[in-house]
């Protein structure tokens, strides 16, 4: 066996380090090839690397964002679009009829009006709207209920009230020291901005956003059931704000004939409950239109029957419908509502 001799492995060290002429490495003479850093060299045998001496910097500035660039990415985007599989999606085809460009349009105008909630964005945790769409693939509005702020002369005392059952009522009054309530602005629209503003600080039931001088309220929950939701305004001294629910105005100065009066009982018993703002309304409407407890009780049973229940002033809870008697009656307060 022979011998071990520590100086081999020495010797062969350095006869690898040598310099060889021709080649490019300065440590082993081994060829140079590209390196992963930009700039330099490696050598292919040992993997040392040098900076390449034949190497020139591209310097070029950043690009700039501005519209033209911009312009160009959304052209490239387009051309994309028209070569791929989205071909036609989104109006990109421009061979669509004009029932195809009108529902189109209904789409954006839906989509983008519906991400322009008024609200307070630091107490807030607002999700932004979906787009609901029915069995038949028609979109289906968030909005439940509205208030139109007709004109900005406000004498005093208006209020408007949402009512959920087991919720209570929400109060909001034209009165600025108020902690729910809202002020008058220098036009209707200023006005709609403070009203929408209260509520979305205060409420637990609704949304407000804001259009125009519409203040249009869409539940909080999808929990919520909208039938059950009422909405109600207290304008003693003119016609200056009106409720909306279901396309009927809740206002008892414009009922002209009984169907209008039916249209609202409709409305109130789409949950089968009549709270006591809604029986405010129809009270005053009664009175527009000289309708009796008879008549009116003779008007919820062909729209519900007899199984319609008003919320109990005294003790919220429900009291129940005797035709006979054109009345109903609370038991646990032991007293007709």
């Amino acid at each position: 066996m022979a011998a071990f001799d520590p100086r081999q492995g020495r010797r062969e060290a350095a006869e690898n380090l040598t310099s060889q002429e021709g080649g490019d490495c300065a440590r082993c003479g081994g060829d140079g090839q590209p390196s992963t850093m930009a700039g330099y060299l490696a050598c292919s045998r040992c993997g040392y690397e040098w900076k390449d001496p034949d190497h020139v910097e591209a310097r070029s500035g950043p690009v700039r964002d501005d519209h033209h660039f911009n312009a160009g990415l959304i052209e490239q985007f387009k051309q994309e679009m028209k070569t791929g599989e989205l071909r036609g999606m989104l109006g990109i085809d421009k061979g669509l009829s004009g029932e195809q460009e009108a529902s189109l349009q209904r789409l954006e105008e839906k989509w983008m009006s519906g991400m322009q909630g008024q609200f307070n964005a630091a107490v807030e945790e607002r999700k932004p709207l979906m787009i609901n769409f029915d069995d038949d693939d028609n979109i289906v509005s968030t909005t439940v209920a509205a208030f139109h702020i007709l004109t900005n002369d406000f004498d005093g005392g208006e209020e408007l009230r949402l009512e959920y059952p087991g919720y209570g009522t929400e109060f909001y009054a034209y009165n600025e020291t108020s902690p729910t309530g809202w002020r008058r602005g220098r036009s209707r629209e200023d006005t709609a901005r403070s009203i929408t503003n209260a509520i979305n600080r205060h409420s637990r039931l609704v949304y407000a956003n804001l259009e125009g001088h519409i203040i249009n309220l869409e539940l909080r929950e999808a929990s919520l059931n909208p039938a059950a939701l009422v909405v109600f305004v207290d304008d003693p001294g003119g016609q200056d704000i009106v409720a909306e629910k279901g396309g009927v105005l809740l206002d008892h100065r414009e009922v002209q004939v009984i169907a209008d009066y039916q249209a609202v009982v409709r409305l109130v018993l789409e949950d089968g409950i009549i709270s006591p703002s809604e029986d405010q309304l129809l009270w005053a409407m009664r009175q527009e239109l000289g309708i009796d407890d008879h008549h009116h009780v003779k008007i919820v049973l062909d729209i519900f029957g007899d199984q319609a229940q008003k919320e109990c002033t005294g003790c919220g809870g429900m009291a129940d419908l005797y035709p006979e008697h054109a009345a109903w009656y609370c038991h646990a307060c032991e007293a007709w509502c």
